[in-house]
């Protein structure tokens, strides 16, 4: 007696089942979107975006693997620079930071002009060149808002301002890298004659996706006087953001302040970004 068929066709079904599994497996696994279902299309989009946030060179033929552009607005942007309170002591708020680009009188001496040289390398003299500039990580490719302060012979410069995700990146690890590449340099021209500058890396509060500090000095002669000025550069950035503080001058940089501006500064710009215009910092903060 033979065993009736019927047995037999389930099991067949079964492994054709299984081998169909399999199958949709594999081309889920290979990306293929015919295969997906519409929950995996949702976690595929959720994992692209958090792929897309950490890589410096998406795929062009792939929009959703490109990094997001900043949402950062003008009105945002405003609303995230720091304020007299943030950074405490006697700073006092300054009408036009910009100005400062042109001339920056401290005393007897015109500081813009003092760091106003040539470098023989081009990373050093792109750092000199910016100093006092808002071009620091490159142009901002959207929204921008600078503010500066002054207290006795320092002044502070606040920048916050969306960028190309990409040309950010580019320039973090510029300015990861000015310590071996710009550790000492000759600044010639102008009429402060030859000056020395140095470049040191600082700590800086964690802060922020990424971050970098500097301590830049330069030394020379104004008016046959000798000069040092020394100055804190730090830079937050948050995805497409980022926040730049210039800080210091002839009397030295104050790193606890440059410390209060990166903390209470970023802090503001996650509220911004997280769509909550930031309170009012009150005076006597900690």
């Amino acid at each position: 007696m033979t065993t009736p068929r019927p047995l037999v066709r389930p099991a067949r079904v079964l492994a054709a089942a299984l081998a169909a599994g399999t199958l949709f497996a594999t081309a889920a696994c290979s990306g293929s979107d015919s295969s997906a279902s519409p929950e995996a299309d949702a976690s595929s989009t959720v994992a692209e975006r958090g792929v897309a946030a950490q890589t410096t060179s998406p795929s062009a033929s792939s929009p959703s693997a490109s990094a997001s552009p900043s949402d950062l607005s003008e009105e945002g942007a405003r609303n995230a620079l720091i304020t007299p309170a943030d950074i405490e002591d006697d700073w006092t708020q300054v009408r036009d930071p910009s100005e400062w680009r042109d001339s920056l009188l401290v005393g007897s001496v015109d500081v813009a002009a003092f760091v106003d040289g040539r470098s023989d390398t081009q990373d050093c003299q792109r750092l000199v060149d910016a100093l006092f500039d808002e071009t620091l990580l490159g142009k901002p490719t959207g929204a921008s808002a600078v503010t500066g302060f002054q207290q006795g012979d320092s002044r502070l410069l606040y920048q916050v301002a969306a960028y190309d995700k990409a040309d950010l990146d580019d320039s973090m690890q510029w300015l990861s890298e000015l310590p071996d590449t710009c550790d000492q340099f000759t600044l010639t021209g102008g009429d402060a004659g030859e000056r020395t500058v140095q470049v040191i890396e600082t700590s800086l509060p964690q802060a922020g996706d990424n971050r970098q500090g500097l301590t830049v000095t330069v030394k020379g002669e104004s008016n046959g006087d000798p000069v040092t000025l020394s100055l804190d550069v730090a830079v937050v950035q948050i995805g497409a953001d980022a926040i730049t503080v210039t800080n210091g001058g002839l009397d030295g940089a104050d790193h606890d302040t440059t410390s209060a501006a990166v903390e209470q500064g970023t802090q503001r710009l996650q509220e911004v970004l997280a769509g909550r215009t930031p309170s009012p910092t009150p005076s006597g903060i900690n």
